[in-house]
């Protein structure tokens, strides 16, 4: 393909994802100023909204395909040599042309007779389906493509997208044909169904090992959902069905805008405002500067909803106070920013506390209250031991200047009132999540753009580069693990699984241990979102069988999956603070082991005392 093709491609590509976006935001904006000052609002607002979350989740995932930014576990890429890395490489880009080509052959049957011909707006809920076939096509070549093969091998991998169109013929078929397939064509649909039962065990194992060499995990979840799904002579096109549920639910708008809230702030220089603000403000205080970096840390990661974000945008600055300025051992110094980065996960907006009520079907605003009582145990345990330490060390403090600490008030004034807003919107029920999601976009986008002026208007092309394959990354996920879900419920495999644990396990207490253990390899291995899509709706009825209220046991999973972040021997903190701070892994884990313990203590004590987490929740 010539560069200028590929240029117009990539630029179509960019300009309808960001052209949703910036819909996505102004829409919920411009709906809650009419409702507001004029009583009404837009017609089939909800409607267009969720669809324009539809475009943004399957053309972002292309974009994030594009740039090989797909979440991943990869351990297999961390401890083989370079040489065994080729082959896996080829493997894995093959596996998933093949998975992805099945579920774009998928799309076309659920679009000709699943979906019912809606309008939203003046367009019909077909035209935007299309996005399904088309994205997961456009991934699936681009799979093909990566493969890292030379000469006649390169066709390899577009033989796995012919094999996926040959195992797609029968829902192709559905497509033309309807349910009436010719003889030939069932019989092929019934030979794969037995040939998928025959072998689902040794399939479902050789997904796990692709996923563990570093297939992405929105193909192994989409290939697992497939097969599965085909070994009990079900309809293939229910997955392509369950992404656009899954991607047309207005409790998934807020992820992709504050995603871009998280953005703007650690691509500006409101970190360095926060530090020096918080520093005024604490360091004549022992461990006062402890104190700023574990509430930075906390506010970032709040609206990021990734400790990886706030690691790397402020591990360097924080770093560079705390050791060379204040003089902490360098050690405590990078134990602390490790552990810190994602202790804000139980503080609103968390997107992980919105996406355990969406899968829940929680309300999200009992969550967010149920996580600040647990989210400030975790804070001031930091904190507490970070004054200790100081004391220890005999870190000197500095004097307090009234002048500086104003100043620097007055600098970053814009950043810290930004969730009170937040809180104060929602909690009031004057703006929905949504709302409140596309208000922080706009006013972040005023304050570091047009007031502070650390993004220029040129500057917001790279931000939206770096934040789109993130939010696409995050929304592949969402979209597949339904899917996966979606097979999971319907065997009523968490009923049976609660059922077997009530008659394995009466003490509620002891399943609250094994859940925390359990959840804690989760939390190291997987990703916290595909860990909530994935577990949690098999946890959910465990927690309902034991009497455990579910704000309390989403609190539970959300903080178990923080520790996990720091859980070797692949806690993905340590990973990251090994590229950040350019140390060994083992040093990193020696470095954060003492925190690790301080946070598996507040994990007991917050599993055990169900008042921390639904308290709160008695007020609303």
């Amino acid at each position: 393909m010539g560069r200028g093709v590929k240029r117009v491609l990539y630029g179509i590509e960019d300009g309808l994802c960001y052209f949703s976006l910036f819909c996505l935001t102004l829409l919920p904006v411009a709906e809650a100023v009419l409702r507001t000052f004029f009583k009404t609002g837009i017609s089939n607002s909800s409607g267009i909204l969720i669809h324009l979350l539809l475009v943004v989740g399957l053309v972002s995932g292309m974009i994030t395909t594009r740039n090989a930014e797909h979440l991943s576990i990869a351990l297999a890429q961390v401890f083989f040599s370079d040489k065994a890395k080729r082959p896996l490489l080829i493997i894995t880009n093959c596996l998933s042309a093949f998975v992805v080509t099945i579920i774009a052959w998928s799309s076309v049957s659920f679009i000709k007779i699943g979906l019912i011909g809606r309008i939203i707006g003046f367009i019909p809920d077909r035209v935007f389906a299309l996005v399904i076939p088309i994205g997961y096509g456009v991934i699936a070549i681009r799979f093909a493509r990566r493969a890292p093969l030379t000469g006649k091998a390169r066709v390899l991998p577009f033989l796995a997208v012919l094999l996926g169109t040959f195992c797609a013929l029968p829902v192709i078929a559905k497509a033309v044909w309807g349910f009436n397939l010719p003889a030939f064509l069932a019989a092929l649909s019934d030979t794969l169904s037995l040939l998928a039962y025959y072998i689902r065990i040794p399939a479902v194992f050789i997904l796990i090992l692709a996923a563990l060499a570093g297939t992405p995990l929105f193909v192994v979840m989409g290939g697992l959902a497939l097969f599965l799904i085909q070994a009990s002579w079900g309809e293939i096109d229910v997955v392509p069905n369950q992404v656009y549920i899954a991607l047309t639910q207005d409790s998934i708008i807020p992820i992709p805008l504050f995603t871009l809230v998280g953005f703007f702030l650690s691509e500006s220089k409101a970190g360095d405002r926060l530090v020096q603000t918080f520093r005024s403000l604490f360091s004549w205080l022992p461990g006062g500067m402890i104190i700023a970096a574990v509430l930075i840390c906390a506010f970032f990661t709040s609206f990021t909803g990734a400790s990886g974000v706030t690691i790397l945008a402020l591990g360097g600055i924080l770093f560079a106070v705390l050791s060379e300025h204040i003089k902490y051992p360098e050690n405590f110094s990078i134990g602390l920013l490790t552990s810190s980065g994602s202790i804000g996960l139980l503080f609103p907006p968390s997107l992980p506390i919105i996406l355990v009520g969406a899968t829940t079907m929680t309300n999200i605003m009992h969550l967010f209250l149920g996580g600040i009582i647990p989210g400030l145990i975790l804070v001031v345990a930091l904190i507490i031991f970070g004054i200790i330490t100081s004391i220890k060390y005999k870190i000197p403090v500095e004097p307090f200047r009234v002048r500086e600490a104003l100043g620097g008030l007055k600098e970053s004034a814009f950043e810290i009132i930004l969730p009170f807003l937040l809180i104060a919107g929602f909690f009031s029920g004057i703006l929905s999540l949504v709302e409140v999601a596309a208000v922080a976009l706009i006013y972040i986008f005023i304050v570091e753009v047009l007031i502070h002026r650390d993004i220029t208007l040129r500057g917001l092309i790279p931000l939206f580069r770096k934040a789109v394959p993130i939010m696409g990354g995050v929304l592949s996920i969402i979209a597949l693990s339904m899917a996966l879900s979606y097979y999971i419920v319907d065997t009523q495999a968490p009923e049976r699984l609660a059922q077997w644990m009530q008659a394995t396990v009466e003490s509620k207490y002891v399943f609250l241990l094994l859940l925390n253990l359990a959840l804690l390899v989760v939390g190291c291995l997987m990703d916290i979102f595909s860990a909530i899509l994935i577990v949690l709706p098999l946890v959910a009825p465990l927690g309902q069988a034991y009497g455990i209220d579910p704000v309390h046991l989403g609190i539970i999973f959300i903080i178990n999956l923080e520790v996990g972040f720091l859980t070797p021997p692949v806690g993905l903190n340590l990973f990251l603070a090994t590229y950040r701070f350019k140390k060994p892994f083992l040093e990193i884990c020696r470095y954060v082991f003492p925190f690790l313990l301080i946070q598996l203590i507040v994990v007991i004590l917050v599993t055990y005392v169900p008042w921390f987490s639904t308290y709160l929740t008695r007020f609303f």
